[in-house]
């Protein structure tokens, strides 16, 4: 899959008693790729945050195929599928020396942090968008 790619280790805090990553912790391992990609966009969730922008997740479809382990070494990709004025879908892997753990698929809302109301993607984030060629 290609897309963003941000390196993951997996530590003791990560996993539960027999050593396995707890299921919850790919979603925060996606979360931050997200987050580099949009830091590498040249926006920072502090950014948005500031102009009054916040993005939630509205909806998400995980599959896990295979476990990750203590002290593996992961890649966390993020790939956007489709976007319009408000909202993202992102398609996310997660794997272990190519091999595929875990995928989901992640809409993004963009909305207006005072309000809690739908708002238009920051021009910057726009622009990046647009060079993608993809739309709804």
């Amino acid at each position: 899959m290609s897309g963003f790619q941000w390196p993951v280790r997996v530590y003791i805090e990560d996993t539960d008693a027999g050593g396995i990553v707890y299921y919850v912790n790919y979603l925060k391992y996606m979360e931050r790729a997200r987050s580099e990609w949009l830091r590498q966009l040249g926006l920072t969730q502090q950014g948005l945050l500031d102009a009054d922008i916040q993005l939630v997740v509205h909806r998400l479809e995980c599959r896990y195929a295979k476990p990750a382990r203590l002290d593996d070494a992961l890649q966390v990709s993020a790939q956007v599928e489709r976007y319009g004025a408000c909202q993202m879908s992102f398609h996310q892997r997660v794997t272990r020396r190519g091999e595929p753990l875990c995928d989901a698929w992640v809409d993004i809302a963009c909305i207006d942090a005072t309000r809690l109301k739908p708002t238009r993607w920051p021009a910057p984030l726009r622009a990046a968008l647009s060079g993608q060629h993809l739309q709804d």
